[in-house]
């Protein structure tokens, strides 16, 4: 089977060291491999990305050295155009029974939810999933606009991350059931990732772990809406000296300031470094590394950065 790969970032502000990790590795997973590449764009949020950060995007790729075999802006690759697939694979869930409106506020969700086991995130306690059509009619009639969650086996599920290993998820004990349209009507990332992935043949999915968590769930979505999930690899985060994960709010290492301070080649160097790929940071092009990638250098626990 070829190997289809894809890098999907959010035009939400400029890219950072930790974003540039990830889409060199992916486009390292797939060249490899000699498979082809998806650049995809994830600008779901209207209030928060636009065209021209979408734009800014691509150029501080093409700057770094990497190139893909499809997507780009093209209409069809990027996720605020892509509705009416969201829209087909949500009203199949609807008719399999697995979908209901929450009324929840933010407050009131995590006031009854639990926080998810080592990772900080609340699990849903399912509350609005017990409203008799009487009380959800009262929400309605109050002015309140539903998100709507998906309905999640109370089962274990695993995938075999192609870097960490075996992952297992309990979907009702360690998530919940999770939001798969927004009350304000924008689809929710899980479901649109999971769709994309499926329509589009990806069958590696390269990000970093702080998404392992999301991995059991979006396999058994993708199971459930009939696609084979794709092989997830995962890698570790880039951190500051702290042990804080690098932000797009960490100007200091967006690609702004990375592009005023490095060449390319010096930029795929330091991160070929800090991904176990180097002995040393040294100017490379991305294609000087093709022979040698494999996931086993590539270290398993954060990597705390100072750029040289």
């Amino acid at each position: 089977m070829e190997v289809v790969g894809r890098f999907a970032p959010s035009p939400s502000g400029r890219m950072h060291l930790g974003n540039l990790l990830s889409a060199l590795l992916a486009w390292l997973d797939a060249r490899s491999a000699g498979g082809r590449l998806i650049l995809r764009v994830e600008d779901l949020d209207p209030d928060r990305c636009d065209q021209n950060k979408a734009a800014q995007l691509v150029d501080d790729l093409r700057w770094l050295g990497l190139d893909w075999d499809e997507g780009e802006l093209e209409p069809d690759y990027c996720q605020s155009r892509r509705g009416r697939y969201y829209e087909a694979a949500f009203q199949k869930l609807r008719e399999m029974g697995l979908v209901y409106p929450c009324y929840c506020t933010r407050a009131e969700r995590l006031a009854a939810s639990a926080p998810h086991s080592g990772e900080g995130e609340p699990v849903y306690s399912g509350r609005c999933a017990r409203l008799t059509a009487e009380e959800r009619l009262a929400f309605e009639r109050a002015g309140r606009r539903p998100a709507w969650r998906v309905r999640v086996p109370d089962e274990n599920l695993s995938v075999d991350d192609g870097h960490f290993g075996l992952y297992t998820q309990n979907l009702k004990r360690d998530c919940g059931d999770f939001i798969v349209r927004r009350s304000d009507g924008v689809w929710a990332y899980q479901l649109a990732v999971t769709v994309d992935d499926a329509l589009m043949g990806v069958t590696h999915v390269v990000r970093g772990r702080d998404l392992l968590p999301s991995a059991p769930r979006q396999a058994w979505l993708c199971r459930t809406l009939g696609f084979e999930p794709p092989e997830y690899f995962h890698l570790p985060l880039l951190t500051d000296k702290a042990g804080r994960r690098l932000s797009k709010r960490d100007r200091d290492l967006d690609m702004g300031a990375l592009r005023a301070r490095y060449a390319p080649g010096e930029l795929t160097g330091l991160l070929a470094w800090y991904a176990g790929l180097l002995p040393e940071p040294k100017s490379v092009e991305p294609k000087d590394l093709v022979p040698g990638f494999s996931w086993a250098k590539v270290p398993k626990n954060d990597i705390a950065v100072g750029c040289p």
